[in-house]
């Protein structure tokens, strides 16, 4: 094999194969952030093209959010070259092996435009795509700034091969001449990452401690595991409006518009627009992606009539737990009180069935001659944060709501939680499994919730009876609609003379 004149001119240079630097390359990319830290690694480029590399995730053709100029390209190739050539020296097999003229050549030849794309893309493709997953190159493949780049690291290649060849002889101390890499610009430093589950974390514990989120965050935390998992990154500052675009359409697959729209993209705009406004990121690249959602058509009334209340509250008052051929209940005896209680409470309350269903032996107590119920952020969950007080009304009490009470132990009346941070997740299992059981039961007609469509009753009862619906609200727990709803108080009296106002049902 002839060596051709450049490397004839170093004394003892030797002959590298292709195959060799082809596994040199492919070797490269995996140990690169390493490698940083080897004495060839002195380039402040190479600090940056690492932290791309730990953080890899883009795909090819997404944008880039730190693109690099071919002669930044063709400098990090260089000192990331060298930078492995020193890690290589530890075998010392590897100064044995040769370098190729005729790699040198088809380099030369590359580099003076005499090569197509398939050759400039066998000769330096592999680095080509590793810089592309890194986000610094996104031009087309085969278009002339693909091409330039190409040409870049063919030079950078050639002068990696001039020092090695020197280095075989025991020269290191050898700098490039092309001036392409003489005279490349490092750029800025990429800005810090920012970790997603560490800004979320933040957001919600300051969301807390300014009164909201109180029942915690338990419904969102799947939302940003979620995006992570689509990401295949955990930093916010790489995020793009085309991954979030492309994480809805990924979501429409399996989800519905409503909680596409409603649940994961307003959980991430708004955990966007609190980075952006506290200075963790520069934008809200979620700010301007929406799913739209069709319009929900209603066949039938969105809550329970007359006979179908009755209905559901004959079966709950009356319900009998399973008994097994041994004669054991083969169901929980909090469960069983649950769909005794929970459907007439929310009947004449218009509460949150999780409201009711965490609700504690000391939420209940008697003031001024009538029972009351206390709605308590301490107990779970309350979607509007505030505590709030419900008078009994007389049917419940009557029908040994308060001797039940009575003979509970301290705590939750209707799961067997003792941890407090899990009051909420119990009652919200309660709740569905009331749900499950009237469904299962044929009582809960098509069109209505099981359980919200009691909130929806109460309301219509409110207005048939003409009790403001200012009153209602403060009752079932609704925030107001206008700035004028935050004034004045609906005081425990008015509250009871509008819950004695509700008929009874013939039970």
């Amino acid at each position: 094999m002839r060596a051709s004149s450049r490397w004839r001119a170093l004394p003892g240079a030797r002959h590298r194969t292709p195959v060799i630097f082809s596994a040199i390359s492919v070797i490269s990319q995996r140990h690169a952030p390493r490698a940083q830290k080897l004495p060839g690694a002195v380039a402040q480029l190479q600090h940056q093209i690492a932290i791309a590399e730990r953080e890899s995730g883009h795909t090819a053709g997404q944008a880039s959010r730190y693109p690099l100029t071919p002669d930044q390209i063709a400098h990090s190739h260089y000192t990331q070259r060298l930078a492995f050539d020193d890690r290589l020296r530890n075998d010392p097999r590897y100064p044995s092996v040769g370098i190729d003229d005729l790699l040198v050549e088809r380099l030369r030849a590359a580099v003076a435009g005499r090569a197509n794309d398939d050759e400039l893309r066998e000769l330096v493709g592999a680095q080509l795509d590793r810089f592309r997953a890194a986000g610094n190159l996104v031009a087309a493949p085969g278009s002339d700034e693909w091409r330039i780049a190409a040409r870049a690291l063919c030079i950078a290649e050639l002068e990696a091969l001039a020092r090695v060849a020197e280095r075989d002889e025991g020269d290191f101390s050898g700098a490039p001449t092309t001036p392409l890499i003489v005279n490349a610009q490092p750029p800025q430093d990429a800005p810090a990452p920012v970790n997603l589950s560490k800004l979320w974390r933040e957001y919600v514990d300051t969301r807390t401690q300014a009164g909201f989120m109180r029942s915690g965050s338990r419904r969102q935390d799947p939302v940003i595991a979620n995006l992570r998992k689509f990401l295949k990154h955990d930093n916010a500052r790489r995020m793009t409006k085309a991954d979030m675009m492309a994480w809805r359409d990924h979501l429409m697959k399996s989800l519905s518009a409503k909680t596409v729209s409603d649940v994961y993209l307003s959980t991430i705009r708004s955990l966007l627009a609190w980075a952006e406004d506290n200075d963790r990121l520069s934008e809200n690249v979620a700010a301007n992606v929406k799913q739209p959602k069709p319009r929900r058509q209603y066949s039938r009334e969105k809550g329970y009539t007359d006979a179908e209340a009755q209905k559901v509250l004959k079966a709950a008052t009356t319900y009998q737990p399973h008994i097994d051929e041994h004669g054991h209940i083969r169901e929980k005896l909090c469960l069983v009180a649950a769909k005794r209680w929970a459907p007439i409470i929310c009947a004449f309350s218009g509460a949150r069935v999780t409201e009711i269903t965490q609700l504690r032996k000391e939420d209940v107590r008697k003031e001024n001659g009538r029972w009351i119920i206390r709605i308590s952020p301490e107990a779970g969950s309350v979607k509007a944060g505030d505590y709030r007080d419900i008078p009994l009304h007389m049917q419940i009490i009557n029908l040994g709501f308060i001797e039940f009470v009575q003979a509970a132990n301290p705590g939750p009346l209707f799961h067997d939680a003792t941890d407090t941070t899990k009051y909420s997740k119990r009652a919200a299992g309660i709740s569905n499994r009331i749900g499950e059981w009237l469904q299962k039961a044929n009582l809960v007609p098509d069109g209505v919730q099981p359980n919200h469509g009691w909130r929806h009753r109460v309301k219509t009862q409110c207005r048939e009876l003409s009790i403001s619906d200012y009153v209602a609200d403060a009752l079932q727990g609704h925030v107001g609609r206008t700035a004028s709803d935050g004034y004045g108080d609906v005081t425990l009296a008015t509250k009871i003379a509008a819950i004695d106002r509700l008929p009874e049902y013939d039970l």
